[in-house]
């Protein structure tokens, strides 16, 4: 997690200065947009447009988000969605944030139009990927992809963030990895810009509360309305199709789902993975579960399935890990929030290697020769992914070379003891 205390808005600045001052003074990264090269429309919603472009003809592609109303009302919302997030892009199913490009309305208006640069999800939308892919998921699939999801609102649940906006157009797949995005930056452009909102188009994955108008008291979205989300979506993900494709989205479907009209379970569905979207999708919110509750539920799910969690180590944010099954190692790693470094169990490797005394290393590996006598090659190797670019390494490239060296995380931990 990156601190946001240089990045404060001052009674004296405004918006744009934020930003400017942000860039001059390198907290964020400024991309020069003729450099970027291969620009491609990708999609386009009610903020603005979204574009697939590379950067000096790099073998990498970013995408690059475009708003319509540019106008002060945006810019804050922009601004509001860099600080938030810079608090969670340390969590592998949040799509990252990389920096800030722009362009000029015109020659004679030369105020910046400033587009977000950010991680390319190859996939696509989850709406998108079920429907490309979805006969040839397995339950193994269907329960990461849920449990990635999760995992990424428990993580802005965790740091105060409420996404408000969950539905299967804006969460995004990379690589078969669930990408989290757009913590509700569209609908805080709208509502400020007064541009007309497609509310009708998300209606089965909005909390109910917020269509009942024979009350007095003015609902207010919170954290139990994105758990309503989840609960339709995790629906979603055991059938492949869009809730209530088949109904028209209108008031009329508002006000039967207000009046407790929900999907039905599909077929083949364990019934304990129907418990728990269904909790989530209770009319009353104190009667639905909390984010951390459906990860722990689903985790025991799995569990109890021999289901294997994709990167089990970097989900768990309990101080004691629970076992995945008998033959998993139990790892006492915490996950580190510092987007500066490596996530996860290496991340914490590294800093207890830092302050281990020599001798300490040499005596817990002397039950092991071969281990033994590759190790300072593997640890230079690796110090040299790590410094020797010039530039963070992502983790997977470290993992894989230390499943290619048949280095498991309870050997390094065994290691640290």
């Amino acid at each position: 997690m990156s601190s946001n205390a240089e990045l404060t808005i001052t009674k004296n600045s405004n918006e744009h200065n934020w930003i400017e001052e942000a860039i001059s003074k390198k907290l964020i990264k400024y991309y020069e947009f003729d450099q970027f090269c291969n620009i491609q429309k990708i999609g386009s919603g009610g903020f603005g447009k979204v574009y697939r472009a590379s950067w000096k003809n790099y073998y990498k592609n970013y995408a690059l988000k475009s708003f319509f109303n540019f106008d002060d009302a945006t810019v804050k919302a922009i601004v509001h969605e860099i600080q938030l997030q810079r608090e969670v892009d340390f969590h592998d199913n949040v799509i990252s944030f990389y920096g800030i490009t722009a362009t000029t309305s015109s020659k004679e208006n030369q105020r910046k139009k400033y587009m977000l640069v950010m991680e390319y999800a190859d996939n696509g939308t989850l709406r998108k990927y079920l429907k490309e892919n979805f006969e040839n998921l397995t339950w193994n699939d269907k329960f990461n992809l849920a449990f990635q999801l999760v995992c990424a609102v428990s993580c802005l649940h965790n740091e105060g963030i409420m996404h408000r906006d969950l539905h299967s157009n804006n969460v995004l797949v990379h690589q078969n990895n669930i990408k989290l995005s757009d913590f509700g930056l569209s609908k805080r452009i709208e509502e400020t810009s007064n541009s007309q909102s497609k509310t009708f188009g998300i209606i089965p994955y909005t909390d109910p509360k917020i269509f009942n108008r024979s009350t007095t008291t003015l609902y207010v979205l919170n954290n139990k309305s994105d758990v309503y989300s989840i609960g339709v979506l995790l629906w979603e993900i055991s059938s492949g199709q869009p809730p209530f494709h088949d109904i028209p989205y209108d008031v009329g479907l508002a006000l039967s789902i207000l009046q407790g009209l929900r999907e039905t379970p599909i077929p083949n569905t364990s019934i304990d993975y129907i418990k728990i979207y269904t909790d989530c999708w209770n009319i009353e919110p104190d009667n639905r579960s909390t984010i951390n509750q459906v990860v722990d539920e689903l985790k025991a799910i799995m569990t109890k399935e021999n289901i294997i969690i994709k990167d089990f180590h970097l989900y768990d944010n309990n101080k004691d890990t629970q076992l995945l099954n008998d033959k998993q190692p139990i790892l006492d790693v915490e996950i580190s929030k510092n987007i500066n470094s490596l996530h996860g169990d290496l991340s914490q490797v590294i800093q207890n290697f830092n302050m281990m005394n020599t001798k300490d290393i040499e005596m817990s590996m002397s039950s092991n020769n071969s281990f033994e006598n590759n190790f300072n090659k593997i640890v230079n190797d690796i110090l040299n992914f790590l410094y020797y670019d010039g530039k963070e390494v992502e983790k997977q490239k470290i993992l894989n070379y230390l499943n290619n060296h048949n280095i498991t995380l309870q050997e390094i931990n065994n290691l640290l003891k």
